[in-house]
């Protein structure tokens, strides 16, 4: 006889017959659904790698992207430069000593209606220093304007005074000072000067036609990096003395007689000033070959100014400069030429090829480079 249960024996046959199909399945009636650690820690492993794989892509593109765009904004230089030359007849000067009107303005803030800047262009007085008490009031100087800088730019932030107030921004791009001598100064500052063989100087008034080595074989902008340290106003650079160093080894050891400093040691200012028309802050000279490092002690890299243009310390001397054009993109610098092309040259590019491509009217016509 059956005892009452409560469980009918159809329903306990089918509970067997249940787990014996389970069993002969192979699974665990309590086995929850899911990864295991190991199969969870391979798919871990297998994402890691594709990432691995995809990301020296995706920062290729990114920096591709970025020369591209680094190259867009010389081509709008060069447009803005030739547009100034159309209006004008002449090519802007690098800056203006002495009877120039303008004072200190760089050719990058004259050159600011043609590149889409003619209202920025209208709150600046040209014909008063750029550091004037309008000027300042203004507060042009430590405006950015996008064009100027390079979208690698590392330091694309606002140079700032003691107290941690904006007063200037840096510049990307630099003008032509030339090979070495970039001006020389006249007996008094009310006198001007004379320039040196580049495509911009001091209170210069080029057209086409000087350019005898053809707009094409010079160059007029080129890369630089901002808040670059740099020797200035040792004062050696008579014209007497003007021979251009042979080996970059020879500027070590230059003194700032401003600070008292060794090469390379005075504050990283160099090319923080895109309104100053110095040399320093907004040119480059083809002294050296591009992203060249130039060594303070072994140590720094900058760059070396004799006698900054438009300063009563340099009156009767020259400026001589060794600025290197210098880049973020890997083994180039982009370059701007007079004729409105932009390459980008490979940092190995001949040193005298490279020098030749700095002189306007050297008499020598280059080919491929």
């Amino acid at each position: 006889m059956l005892r009452a249960t409560g469980t009918h024996p159809t329903d306990l046959n089918r509970t067997r017959l249940q787990r014996t199909r389970v069993y002969r399945s192979g699974q665990c009636p309590h086995r929850p659904k899911g990864f295991t650690l190991i199969e969870l820690l391979v798919v871990i492993a297998i994402i890691a790698i594709l990432v691995s794989l995809l990301l020296p892509a995706v920062q290729q593109a990114r920096e591709a992207a970025r020369r591209s765009q680094c190259n867009n904004n010389l081509k709008q230089i060069g447009l803005a430069l030739h547009n100034y030359l159309s209006t004008y007849t002449v090519f802007p000067p690098s800056f203006c000593v002495g009877s120039g009107t303008g004072g200190q303005w760089s050719a990058q803030a004259r050159i600011l209606p043609f590149v889409d800047q003619g209202n920025f262009f209208n709150v600046a007085n040209l014909e008063e220093f750029y550091d004037s008490a309008g000027n300042i009031a203004s507060g042009i100087a430590k405006t950015r304007v996008p064009v100027y800088l390079c979208p690698s730019e590392t330091a694309d932030r606002a140079r700032v005074d003691g107290s941690g107030a904006a007063i200037h921004y840096p510049v990307s791009y630099g003008f032509n000072g030339g090979t070495w001598k970039v001006f020389t100064h006249a007996a008094t500052l009310a006198g001007g000067g004379t320039g040196g063989d580049g495509a911009f100087f001091p209170n210069s008034s080029l057209d086409t036609a000087d350019f005898t080595d053809g707009t094409s074989n010079t160059l007029a902008f080129s890369e630089v990096k901002a808040f670059t340290p740099y020797c200035r106003d040792d004062h050696v650079g008579a014209d007497g003395n003007s021979a251009i160093p042979v080996s970059r080894t020879l500027l070590t050891g230059m003194t700032n007689d401003v600070k008292g400093s060794a090469f390379g040691d005075n504050s990283s200012t160099g090319h923080s000033e895109w309104v100053d028309g110095r040399v320093h802050q907004t040119g480059f000279t083809t002294m050296y070959t591009p992203n060249t490092v130039t060594p303070a002690g072994g140590t720094a890299d900058g760059d070396y100014n004799s006698a900054r243009e438009g300063k009563s310390g340099s009156v009767g001397l020259a400026t001589y400069a060794a600025v290197t054009s210098r880049s973020h993109h890997e083994g180039i610098v982009n370059s701007l030429l007079m004729d409105g092309s932009v390459r980008s040259i490979s940092e190995n590019i001949n040193y005298q090829t490279w020098r030749n491509l700095g002189g306007r009217a050297d008499g020598n016509v280059l080919g491929e480079y």
